[in-house]
């Protein structure tokens, strides 16, 4: 090959580098999606957890404490998970590699960016959407096509991993509609993270199995329309989570009331903020209920 023909292939292979550089720049932005997948991500089955390799234990003995952060675009170092309150049942999630996370979704409460993944419940029309903002990549609803077939979700994408433990809720007769909600669990920088939805009951001993070790859980606290005091104060308890956020508590006498009871059992921090970004090794020695600003 000629000395011309190189220099040119040479010069092309640069230009092209440049783009393909500029190109992954431009689409890994995280304000926008432009697209949405071909297709959902089929359920399928998935066998219950093995504790140890999805929620491994505590990592470090001198662990400061939780850091608070405004809402912002900022990196997230890869062992941080950022959490924002929306409002009502509703938080983002943002993963190291800037994927984004909506719990119950729906048509009142939405955060400020496009989603990349959304979860969804069925007991009131405030945590889900029949309309979903088409360019949202994942739409993962928590209750399957009938009350025998459960939803059933294990996704992973990028550096996340969602997963679900359907459980059931009262429904509008009275009666008990079978896996109308769904605890979803959300496996991030070696965090686990759980939002249990619209729940209504206590849960089984296999149900906890499934769920796992959860390192931070946000928790319906109204006492009322979701699970009573006593009742979540058992699951609180059983599911051990180093953080509780309150979530679903309509008024500042309801969260009080609420308050008023973990108190007792854990120390409560009032943050400043709506966000927190939480890591293996800022998480408490021992658990917490962390309450951010909000309703």
């Amino acid at each position: 090959m000629g000395a011309v023909a190189v220099t040119r292939l040479s010069i092309f292979a640069g230009i092209r580098g440049v783009v393909v550089a500029a190109l992954v720049a431009f689409f890994a932005f995280p304000a926008i999606a432009f697209a949405q997948e071909a297709e959902q991500p089929a359920p399928k089955p998935a066998p219950p957890p093995d504790l140890e390799q999805n929620c491994p234990g505590l990592v470090a003995e001198n662990r400061p404490r939780v850091i608070p952060a405004a809402f912002d675009l900022a990196a997230l170092n890869a062992d941080q998970v950022r959490l924002t309150f929306i409002g009502h049942a509703t938080f983002l999630i943002e993963s190291p590699q800037r994927v984004r996370i909506a719990t119950d979704y729906n048509d009142y409460v939405r955060p400020p960016v496009l989603p990349d993944i959304v979860t969804m419940n069925h007991a009131h029309d405030t945590h889900f959407t029949d309309h979903p903002d088409p360019a949202i990549k994942y739409v993962l609803r928590g209750w399957g096509p009938s009350e025998n077939e459960p939803a059933v979700w294990d996704l992973k994408y990028r550096d996340v991993r969602v997963r679900n433990v359907p459980t059931n809720i009262r429904s509008f007769g009275g009666g008990t509609e079978r896996y109308g909600n769904s605890i979803f669990v959300f496996e991030i920088a070696n965090l686990c993270i759980a939002h249990l939805g619209h729940l209504h009951h206590t849960l089984t001993q296999a149900q906890l199995n499934e769920i796992g070790r959860i390192d931070v859980v946000m928790a319906p606290v109204d006492g009322g329309y979701t699970l009573d005091l006593d009742g979540m104060m058992e699951v609180l308890t059983a599911l051990k989570a180093q953080i509780i956020i309150p979530m679903h508590f309509f008024s500042p006498f309801t969260l009080a009331r609420f308050l008023d009871r973990a108190r007792q059992l854990w120390p409560i921090e009032q943050a400043d903020v709506p966000s927190v970004v939480v890591s293996k090794t800022t998480l408490p020695e021992s658990p917490k209920v962390l309450v951010l600003p909000g309703h």
